[in-house]
């Protein structure tokens, strides 16, 4: 299914449509749980020379030993398989520590350019956090210091590089299977030829598209919908392999630390454990006002353990 995606400008964050942007950004996380970062100001140059190196690290070290693999040989039998993923990877740990040298066969180059990545792309994670903590109503530093555990190490920086190689028969696998993402904010960098992505939306799956000018695809991950109380969603995705290329795949996760203790913001939670007397004394005296000052004060009360007295007040109804 063929459907726009969201696209954040970010060159607009800056000047008199912040406002409207920010509006796009909320709904985009709401109701979509994903988009795309178009002038995100990180250097093209380095997205070009990275995906490209990556592209020869998987010509020279992957492609030859995963067509030789088990899953391979039962595609060439035309073998439906739904247990694993049509996909060759590797993992690079970056914050709190970096375990790039230990790649097998990685190159200087591609760590240096990796690394200079990396660098941009951490900050332009931490200022997402900042715009959704803020359209959220909370402090901008908010999603940070949850995932910053009880020392303050994290948030933790991971990518998975990806390939997902040319298929001879993509209806008997899939690239990548049904998921939504264990962490908090994830980036991806993806081929600007070879499709493949999809999200499921409002019952259907929706085709992303590759990624052209160098735009960043995001997604929400399940620590986000749970800091959000619900507010901001997950979603399930996949990847489906393509019988005329192979796709490129850079997903970096800004996720919290092990030890990070995660909860819904209480500010957006709904007030609760009161008793109804105590509601309806400050109904009484806010009956033509917003609803939100209202709970807001009930949740003051019961936190401050505090209670005005259990009886009916008049305006109940």
């Amino acid at each position: 299914m063929k459907m726009s995606v969201p696209v954040i400008d970010f060159s607009t964050l800056n000047g008199a449509n912040r406002s409207e942007t920010m509006a796009l950004l909320h709904e985009a996380c709401q109701k979509w749980g994903f988009f795309m970062i178009e002038n995100h100001d990180i250097d093209t140059s380095v997205i070009e020379k990275l995906k490209k190196l990556v592209n020869e690290h998987y010509e020279q070290n992957l492609k030859d030993g995963f067509y030789k693999s088990a899953l391979a040989k039962k595609m060439e039998k035309q073998e439906k398989t739904y247990d694993q993923d049509w996909e060759t990877t590797f993992f690079i740990w970056h914050r709190p520590n970096s375990n790039i040298k230990e790649i097998p066969n990685i190159s200087d180059e591609l760590c240096k350019t990796m690394d200079e990545y990396i660098a941009q792309l951490l900050q332009l994670a931490e200022k997402l956090s900042e715009l959704m903590s803020e359209n959220l109503g909370l402090e901008k530093t908010f999603i940070k210091k949850s995932f910053s555990g009880s020392n303050g190490i994290g948030p933790v920086m991971g990518t998975k590089i990806a390939k997902y190689p040319q298929c001879p028969n993509p209806e008997l696998v899939k690239g990548l299977r049904e998921h939504t993402d264990a962490g908090g904010i994830i980036l991806l960098l993806q081929d600007d030829q070879v499709p493949g992505l999809e999200f499921y939306k409002d019952g259907k799956w929706v085709d992303i598209p590759p990624s052209k000018n160098n735009a960043i695809f995001v997604n929400t991950g399940d620590q986000i919908e749970v800091l959000s109380n619900g507010l901001y969603k997950s979603i399930t995705h996949r990847v489906i392999p393509d019988k005329d290329g192979s796709r490129l795949s850079i997903a970096s996760f800004y996720n919290p630390i092990g030890d990070a203790i995660i909860a819904p913001a209480p500010k957006l939670l709904y007030p609760s454990h009161y008793s109804y007397g105590d509601y309806l004394n400050i109904y009484g005296k806010t009956k033509f006002g917003e609803k939100g000052p209202r709970f807001e004060a009930i949740k003051n009360m019961v936190n401050g353990n505090g209670h005005t007295n259990n009886g009916l007040t008049i305006n109940e109804y």
